[in-house]
């Protein structure tokens, strides 16, 4: 029997890019599907812990009319790993960072934010969500498409319980 997805974490480096605009994208698919998850973020490292999301993540995420409003950074916790339900990272290295840390038990949680993607011409080059922090132009846009496509998949799995 399928285990029923109550919640979802986000992870990426700094918790400023990436998974806090994963967190937007995913609670606004959720709540468009009528989905009760909690979801947040974090990251693997603390150097932002506090601070709002990197403003073009704001701005390229509330032109698609996603909301940022309460998120600060902070890092992975221990305790998350037993709370959450699913905890998907950004990249490998922040994969490998959190099964290094992640107590054995936990560890079929974790998984890579675009295993869930529906491979398309835009995300077929893609395993990873690129980090579009030290990037010029549309990096943030790109996060986003990918994003946006991983997230509805990891909608439509959650209410089909095939996940």
């Amino acid at each position: 029997m399928p285990t029923k997805i109550k919640s979802v974490l986000f992870v990426c480096m700094g918790n400023i890019c990436r998974s806090p605009s994963a967190e937007a994208m995913f609670r606004d698919k959720a709540k468009q599907a009528g989905l009760d998850i909690e979801v947040d973020s974090a990251g693997t490292i603390a150097y932002h812990q506090g601070n709002p999301p990197d403003k073009r993540s704001i701005a390229a995420g509330v032109k698609r009319g996603l909301s940022f409003d309460g998120m600060t950074a902070r890092q992975v916790e221990l305790e998350d790993f037993a709370h959450f339900d699913l905890i998907l990272a950004a990249d490998n290295q922040n994969l490998q960072d959190l099964q290094r840390i992640c107590p054995a038990p936990f560890k079929s949680k974790l998984a890579l934010i675009l295993d869930f993607c529906e491979f398309d011409e835009n995300a077929a080059i893609y395993v990873e969500v690129p980090d579009p922090y030290y990037g010029e132009g549309d990096g943030f846009e790109l996060v986003l498409d990918l994003l946006d496509n991983s997230c509805s998949q990891l909608v439509q799995r959650i209410q089909r319980g095939s996940i």
